[in-house]
């Protein structure tokens, strides 16, 4: 096993790898995006031969230059050691909206001028302002439909998964499946109560909750996480924690997970047992746990699995995706994972995927593994989906030794 101790000999500084010029450039990421969120924008709108009337220019560069600077400082409130909702809406909405600016800047900005230059269309400031009024307008469509998006309550995705170890007898069971709820800053405990009454419609067997249930802690954000109590299913519900609940005092929301009646799977397992057949269900903390600090808390599976009959399917609760290789090197049946949201905000998927090993839907993992991963029952921070949909899913087990149905 290799030494992760402190210990290092004295010259390992001299012999330790060099870091990619890419790693190094992600340090200071952070310093560098908000600076192209607003200015890429800010010159293809004001600055790229509009010739705009000069009050246009500098009211259009203030504006700019305001979003720069307060879109990090509202943040650093809303989400840092003061945690104020208020600047925690605005942040998050601004860091949403530069966000799609710039995506549909870049994009408008070079692919719909280059189509206006070839087709021939007006002189270089006519097209120009057709770029700007392009960019303004798609970019004000698709806030206003993410929102819509973002606030409603999801569809319900239902779709069949056979397990081949599956007993006929438990052929047909029903999982409903929510994750990424995110209770936050927003109230939005009328909308959990709509969310727990759609799952309720669904008469599921087993109800799972695969984490990051809210931004904040459980006696902040309890008013809009106590909806989740009146869930109703035969069997059993069960939750692991997400990585969100690391940053908010882990243990809270599992307390209050168990007094609302759902059970936390910590690194252990329940039987789901139908008809002369079981199902072992599961569950593992979220890989970000041993990190948190938090005794006892950790991603372990072979203490989720300890004591559990190895010729059973299992069912396997993991917030994040990419925990599917430990899930597959161990023969799991079917791994249940949300995290990634579907991307949220197109086109972030592309940043999720270097993450992660699947951003949504049905995938098979090694010989035997399924893995799904939702795209999310909530969202985080901007309040915004665009083309990547919320969902609440109901997934139905299927036996191949199940008798045809005549």
């Amino acid at each position: 096993m290799t030494d992760t101790s402190d210990t290092l000999p004295a010259d390992s500084e001299a012999h330790a790898p060099r870091r990619s010029p890419l790693l190094r450039l992600m340090r200071y990421l952070p310093l560098i995006a908000p600076v192209l969120l607003w200015a890429v924008p800010c010159g293809v709108l004001l600055y790229t031969g509009q010739h705009w009337p000069l009050p246009v220019t500098l009211t259009g560069t203030a504006l700019f230059v305001l979003g720069l600077v307060g879109m990090p400082l509202a943040m650093g409130r809303g989400h840092g050691r003061r945690q104020q909702d208020r600047a925690a809406i605005v942040g998050d909405t601004l860091l949403g909206g530069s966000w799609i600016l710039f995506t549909w800047s870049v994009l408008l900005g070079v692919l719909l001028r280059l189509a206006l230059t070839v087709a021939g269309v007006g002189d270089s400031q006519d097209r120009a302002r057709i770029v700007a009024w392009a960019v303004l307008g798609t970019t004000a469509v698709l806030l206003g439909w993410g929102y819509a998006e973002a606030r409603r309550v999801p569809r319900v995705r239902t779709l069949d998964v056979r397990l081949p170890r599956l007993g006929a007898g438990l052929d047909g069971t029903r999982v409903a499946l929510i994750t990424d709820t995110h209770y936050g800053p927003l109230d939005r405990a009328r909308w959990s109560e709509r969310v727990c009454e759609t799952v309720n419609t669904l008469e599921a067997d087993l109800v799972c909750h695969t984490g990051d249930i809210a931004d904040g802690t459980a006696e902040r954000r309890r008013a809009q996480a106590v909806p989740l109590g009146t869930v109703r299913a035969t069997k059993a519900r069960v939750y692991v924690t997400g990585n969100h609940e690391y940053y908010s005092e882990a243990q809270g929301w599992v307390d209050l997970m168990g007094e609302l009646g759902w059970e936390p799977l910590r690194n252990r397992h329940v039987l789901l047992e139908r008809d002369g057949d079981t199902l072992v269900v599961a569950g593992v903390d979220d890989v970000t746990a041993e990190s948190s600090g938090l005794a006892g808390h950790r991603a372990h599976l072979e203490g989720a699995l300890d004591g559990a009959d190895p010729d059973l399917p299992v069912l396997l609760l993991a917030h994040q995706p990419k925990f599917v290789d430990r899930a597959a090197a161990a023969g799991i049946d079917l791994q249940l994972s949300g995290h990634t949201h579907g991307g949220q905000i197109w086109p972030f998927h592309h940043l999720v995927r270097l993450d992660q090993p699947a951003l949504a839907g049905l995938s098979r993992h090694g010989t035997r593994t399924l893995l799904y991963t939702s795209r999310g029952t909530g969202f985080w921070g901007p309040p915004f989906r665009v083309f990547a949909p919320s969902e609440i899913t109901l997934l139905v087990l299927r036996s191949p030794q199940a008798t045809a149905t005549p």
